[in-house]
């Protein structure tokens, strides 16, 4: 009986939707803020059932649907900023590396649906057939700036999710936007150059190796080792964004957290499904015209933030459910914790 009762306190401690947090639920989201987990993989004995059902009532509660609506604005506010820069770059530094340019384009084909991907290359090629050292200054600066307006975005989308109020100032919350900017772009960069140079060394063992049984082998070994590469790069972005983003009191390093693992696999599986769903189903030029690409490009952009926010999500019911069930066993509370009377 006791158990049954602890089970329910730990789901209906949540963020009850409607209602903003009494005092226990403060105190045990204060506590989060404050004492964060070494580790998300291990529950401290919360059944995964109760995890997942206080997810999905904080995902209702904190209004993520809605959140990623407002994020995939922001992302494709920032797409075509970010698109003149980097074609002004391609246009000074590689305008004669048709290859290089053309296996970027497939790397970006890979997740952005297909009919959302002609529209971004139309943008694309014009810019680079223009580009100029003038263009490239301006671009950078326009794509950093719009792209923190995004990132400034996740930071209060995750404040919600945790919480927590928002302590840092207006021009410290941005420059905290612009190096995390700063930061994911590198990732970005770090992540194309993993799968270019898993593709370079293919073609260079398939041009040395004349033996196809070590052709082979070798070249989907170089191409294997630059997708792994490259994945994990795009799950330390996750944890880059997790850890600087929220406002929290204290912080823990996880370089691979439950939420991340589920919102990278939840974000590549919908983007597959976005695609093959336009495959089978293309009547919406039909139907919206030009502006069909446009509208699934937000739908895609849509996608990705919510996945983003799903997973950090999930890992602050994590530490919330976690958190009290630590709480359970200490009769008073720490001076600092104690909740409001």
């Amino acid at each position: 009986m006791q158990i049954g009762q602890s089970r329910r306190a730990i789901i209906n401690d949540g963020y009850t939707p409607g209602k903003s947090l009494n005092a226990r639920q403060h105190f045990i989201w204060e506590f989060v803020s404050r004492s964060p987990l070494r580790s998300l993989w291990n529950l401290q004995g919360v059944p995964v059932g109760i995890v997942a059902i206080r997810t999905w009532k904080s995902i209702l509660t904190d209004r993520l649907f809605g959140r990623a609506a407002e994020l995939g604005f922001y992302f494709l506010f920032a797409l075509f900023p970010t698109l003149f820069c980097a074609s002004s770059i391609l246009g000074l530094a590689a305008r004669s590396a048709d290859q290089f340019y053309d296996q970027l384009l497939n790397y970006l084909a890979l997740v952005i649906p297909t009919s959302a991907l002609g529209a971004v290359l139309d943008t694309f090629n014009e810019t680079t057939a223009a580009a100029t050292p003038g263009k490239l200054t301006f671009g950078l600066i326009a794509a950093i700036w719009s792209a923190s307006v995004g990132i400034s975005a996740i930071q209060d989308s995750l404040n919600e999710v945790y919480k927590v109020q928002n302590t840092r100032s207006f021009l410290r919350a941005r420059i905290y936007a612009i190096g995390l900017t700063i930061i994911l772009a590198v990732i970005v960069t770090l992540i194309l150059s993993a799968l270019l140079g898993g593709d370079f060394v293919a073609a260079v063992a398939n041009h040395l190796t004349y033996n196809r049984f070590l052709t082979i082998p070798a070249a989907f070994s170089a191409r294997l080792i630059g997708w792994t590469i490259a994945t994990a790069l795009l799950a330390l972005s996750f944890a880059v964004i997790y850890y600087w983003a929220p406002d929290v009191k204290a912080r823990c390093w996880h370089w691979l957290t439950p939420g991340g693992a589920i919102g990278i696999l939840g974000w590549l599986l919908a983007s597959l499904g976005l695609r093959i769903y336009l495959h089978f189903f293309n009547s919406y030029s039909i139907t919206y015209g030009s502006l069909g690409a446009v509208i699934i490009l937000l739908t895609w952009f849509y996608i990705t933030g919510l996945m983003l926010l799903v997973g950090a999500e999930v890992n602050s019911e994590i530490e919330a459910a976690a958190a009290q069930k630590r709480l359970e066993g200490h009769s008073t509370p720490p001076p600092s914790l104690k909740p409001a009377a």
